[in-house]
């Protein structure tokens, strides 16, 4: 379920010719001025004129040190292996990538799926199966959105947390666990943590 609904509106977004979409989950909750920092964030990334295909806004990077920073855009980096798509922005060009690689053949949950298009996901068996895995995908640091909840809290609840790869060709499911995905991670680089932030404004609230 949580797959198809992001497939649908990849497809939206060609079918309507839309140039770039937010994309959000609705377990998203908003870190603070989210706007004012998405707005400051899309004016840097078009005063240098970066090609972009997706940006993650909230995600749980899995290996954060090995994430490169982004000449000219302090406020970005190029994204690695991650979960979660709780929160992105897609570009129309991408949106025709992700389809084209007919996605539904062999479904993945949606987090594994993004990183093997951008060719940082660890599994090549997995990766194997799609081509080319050239979206270009980056990552907003300070990330603007995490969970509302995460595994082990108290309301948390989830009925995609164990989602399995399904082969259209064999007809079968895959052996999958993703328990260890929505555990809450102390190195999540959210608005307000150390390193570089986007500029606060002096009585911040939680918006779109």
């Amino acid at each position: 379920g949580c797959f198809l609904s992001h497939y649908s509106i990849w497809e939206e977004v060609v079918a309507r010719g839309l140039a770039q979409v937010l994309v959000f989950e609705d377990d998203v909750r908003f870190e603070s001025n989210f706007r004012g920092r998405l707005e400051q964030l899309m004016e840097e990334l078009e005063a240098e004129k970066l090609q972009w295909d997706l940006i993650y806004l909230g995600r749980k990077q899995v290996n954060p040190e090995e994430e490169a920073a982004v000449e000219r855009l302090p406020h970005l980096v190029v994204a690695g292996y991650s979960y979660w798509t709780l929160a992105y922005v897609l570009s129309l060009a991408g949106a025709r990538k992700l389809l084209a690689s007919q996605p539904l053949r062999r479904m993945l949950p949606v987090d594994e799926f993004l990183p093997i298009m951008f060719d940082r996901h660890p599994n090549e068996q997995y990766k194997a199966h799609f081509w080319p895995r050239d979206l270009r995908a980056f990552s907003a640091r300070p990330l603007l959105a995490a969970p509302t909840h995460y595994a082990g809290d108290a309301e948390w609840l989830s009925d995609t947390e164990t989602s399995s790869p399904w082969d259209d060709d064999s007809g079968r499911i895959i052996s999958w666990s993703g328990s260890h995905k929505t555990l809450r991670d102390p190195r999540l680089d959210l608005a307000g943590s150390s390193g570089h932030s986007l500029p606060t404004p002096p009585h911040p609230r939680d918006e779109l």
